[in-house]
């Protein structure tokens, strides 16, 4: 039976513009059959793997793109003195592993198109097969294919890595990720500004600038507080590292720490919506999963949206704990004083996740 972590937060975003849709206005959604504001699972889950709180935790054990591995490794191959048709098939056997080789134009190196994310490992596995061609070994499609096996990047492990020409080359996620939602009715406002010309010639009236005013491009955003919510499987998690038990509970505790402290950086200067989540709940155990968005299907009404979403996040989970019989373990950061159960700080949070 595998081990869950379940991570439920609820923050509140002021004026922003943090996932936009096609037309660049925020993503919505109806729900409860009332308009709500939305977030991406996509939006989210990059903000995270990305921010400064994976890098710290997780420094030497995260994914990169190489867009130039192919050029490398021929260059490298070449400096040592091989042949140049023997340097451009051993490349192209390494560097298919990961992407697609396409010859340089005008006799330059070749280039990786269609690169996926490859770990440190994986690099360090590229030029290992690099310097066994130059010993002399035959370094063809099969003797590659062992890099498949060698990435231990945590946060690959966390969202996964998608090959469709190559299932080995996959990662299952251990993280599955929510579109967030806003728990109560949230419109989106848009903001016309307007700016005065520069007049067009340094002698002109001084009026004539505020009487042609320049309109600027219509700025949409809205505000809400919004549900988060994660699954984490610890045993998908575990088995995409390879058993690496330390990077794994590295991996859950900057999970939590993303989740509760990172936003999403869509139209960040415009808006500057740093925020904190006000409410972090993490559960632990092997009761099958469940999302508690159910607790917003009826729209929290006007107030103290915060408390007020904690409240019908208690209650929820209250019923269904007792409907099914299953209550995991949990421990809760709560700046309104709300939740009645385990309480604690972000890094006890992040210490049971990752326990």
């Amino acid at each position: 039976m595998s081990t869950y972590v379940q991570i439920h937060a609820l923050t509140f975003y002021p004026a922003a513009n943090l996932s936009s849709d096609h037309t660049g206005r925020p993503a919505r959604m109806m729900m409860g059959g009332v308009p709500r504001l939305r977030i991406s699972s996509q939006c989210l889950t990059r903000a995270w793997r990305t921010s400064p709180t994976f890098a710290e935790t997780l420094a030497g054990h995260l994914e990169e793109r190489r867009e130039r591995l192919g050029e490398e490794v021929h260059a490298y191959l070449t400096a040592k003195n091989m042949a140049e048709d023997r340097a451009h098939e051993v490349t192209r056997a390494i560097v298919n592993v990961f992407g697609r080789m396409e010859a340089g134009d005008n006799g330059t190196a070749p280039s990786v198109r269609r690169l996926s994310s490859i770990s440190s490992q994986e690099t360090a596995g590229a030029f290992a097969l690099a310097d066994r061609a130059l010993a002399g070994e035959t370094i063809d499609a099969s003797a590659a294919s062992a890099l498949r096996r060698t990435d231990v990047a945590a946060d690959m492990a966390v969202f996964g890595r998608m090959k469709e020409d190559d299932p080995a080359y996959t990662r299952e996620p251990a993280a599955q990720v929510a579109h967030a939602v806003t728990t109560h009715r949230a419109l989106v406002e848009r903001d016309l500004t307007s700016a005065p010309e520069e007049p067009d010639a340094p002698d002109a009236p001084p009026g004539d600038a505020a009487a042609h005013p320049q309109v600027l491009p219509e700025t949409a955003f809205g505000a809400g507080v919004y549900y988060l919510y994660v699954c984490l499987n610890r045993d998908q998690l575990r088995d995409n590292l390879k058993g690496h038990d330390g990077i794994a509970q590295a991996a859950s505790a900057a999970l939590v720490r993303a989740v509760a402290t990172v936003a999403p950086r869509g139209h960040i200067a415009s808006f500057a919506h740093h925020a904190l989540a006000g409410f972090v709940l993490v559960e632990r155990g092997p009761a099958p999963p469940r999302g508690l968005s159910l607790a917003f299907l009826r729209p929290v009404p006007p107030g103290n949206y915060l408390a007020q979403s904690v409240r019908a996040l208690a209650t929820t989970r209250d019923a269904l704990s007792a409907a099914y019989n299953d209550t995991p373990d949990a421990l809760a950061l709560d700046i309104t004083g709300t939740w009645r159960g385990r309480k604690g700080c972000l890094d006890e949070l992040a210490a049971f996740a990752a326990g």
